[in-house]
């Protein structure tokens, strides 16, 4: 017998790996000889970062950065154990929860830490890149990023715009306001590596660069934006378009994924060519999973909470596409369950909450009762395969 478990982390409970080690002590308490096959698993956001480095034999590497208001920061980003690969969670030095809520805006925030970390695993040597987008506190289309590579961009009279409006200041980067300013913009001086470099990026939403459902509508408001900053940033974006398309010949105005992270998908997509994968299928094709299940009995996934949204893109929805195409049966777990009939019709063999009856959510998130309730559920589907 052969059972696979790809269980997201159950959030502010247990992280995935924790969740999958309680999930295979319930299989092998019943079928002790069965092969389980275990995935510690993310959809992009949190936790991608740990399922890549427990699946590369990877580490953290620490360092200091600017943050979204250029202000130096801790922070870190993942490295594969042959050094070849870095795993680089935007948010970490870009991200929102980074600046104070009197101090959001994103005609002022910037994305050049995130650059900073893509240098410094440049300078290590690492030539393959997953990046995760999503948190940003920034709308700046990347070019914050691209400026720390080295990048620069240029006014209608040819001058360096950080120069210029910022002469006396020690270091400031590309954001929001600025690119109304950009009239062309020169590669010459980017970091060399990047040549032979190769990006793929985790991008769970689909919107494009700019329009009513663009980066700047749909996501500035949420980093400090009124409608009035909002309107004024995606025209900023509009004419930045037109500049990007006559610097690459690449349109990304109306890319799916070109306007996640504030526009870091375009600027991605469009100077270090990137691919844009929604964040489970990413994880998904890096773990070769397609493969890894074949002649699997049972898929077992799960998260904290299922509902509508678990079939929006999210690790089980991910899970049963890939196992419903070897006709794999597969079991959902989740702390906490609603929508169940519409999980059901989605194609989830079970839907089971690992929870018993009326137990209170305190009692629910503590670790060593959400391990013990998953080992148990875990046996008792086992004991019924018998």
């Amino acid at each position: 017998m052969k059972i696979i478990i790809a269980l997201d982390s159950f959030k502010e409970c247990l992280t995935s790996q924790e969740a999958g080690e309680a999930a295979a002590r319930g299989i092998h308490k019943v079928f002790p000889s069965c092969e389980v096959v275990r995935f510690s698993i993310a959809d992009g956001g949190e936790g991608m970062l740990d399922a890549l480095i427990s699946a590369t034999g990877g580490k953290r590497l620490f360092l200091r950065a600017h943050n979204p208001m250029m202000e130096m920061h801790d922070t870190c980003y993942g490295i594969s154990n042959d050094r070849q690969t870095a795993f680089i969670e935007m948010a970490a030095i870009s991200g929102l929860p980074l600046v104070p809520k009197e101090k959001r805006n994103p005609m002022l925030t910037t994305s050049y830490g995130t650059g900073e970390l893509i240098c410094h695993a440049l300078n290590l040597g690492c030539r393959n890149f997953i990046i995760g987008l999503g948190g940003s506190a920034t709308n700046d289309a990347g070019l914050g990023m691209l400026q720390a590579l080295g990048f620069r961009f240029l006014d209608e009279t040819g001058a360096n715009i950080i120069q210029a409006v910022a002469p006396d200041i020690p270091k400031r980067g590309m954001c929001g306001e600025l690119l109304a300013k950009v009239a062309s913009i020169d590669s010459s001086a980017a970091h060399p590596a990047l040549k032979n470099a190769k990006f793929v990026a985790a991008c769970d939403v689909k919107n494009p660069f700019t329009g009513p459902k663009g980066a700047s509508f749909v996501f500035a408001p949420q980093k400090g934006a009124d409608r009035e900053m909002a309107a004024k940033l995606d025209a900023n974006m509009k004419k930045l378009a037109g500049i990007i398309s006559q610097s690459t010949g690449k349109d990304i105005s109306n890319i799916p994924g070109s306007g996640a992270a504030g526009g870091m998908g375009g600027s991605l997509l469009a100077f270090l060519h990137a691919d844009l994968k929604p964040g489970i299928q990413l994880l998904l094709d890096f773990f070769h999973f397609t493969e890894k299940i074949k002649g699997a009995d049972l898929i077992i996934t799960g998260e904290g909470k299922a509902d509508r949204q678990t079939i929006m893109g999210k690790v089980p929805s991910g899970i049963l596409q890939e196992a419903q195409k070897q006709q794999i049966p597969v079991i959902l777990l989740a702390g906490k369950i609603e929508d169940k009939e519409m999980l059901e019709k989605a194609g989830f063999k079970e839907v089971l909450s690992i929870n018993p009856t009326s137990v209170p959510q305190e009692k629910a998130m503590e670790s060593a009762f959400a391990k013990t309730n998953i080992r148990r559920t875990v046996e008792e589907i086992c004991r019924k395969m018998i």
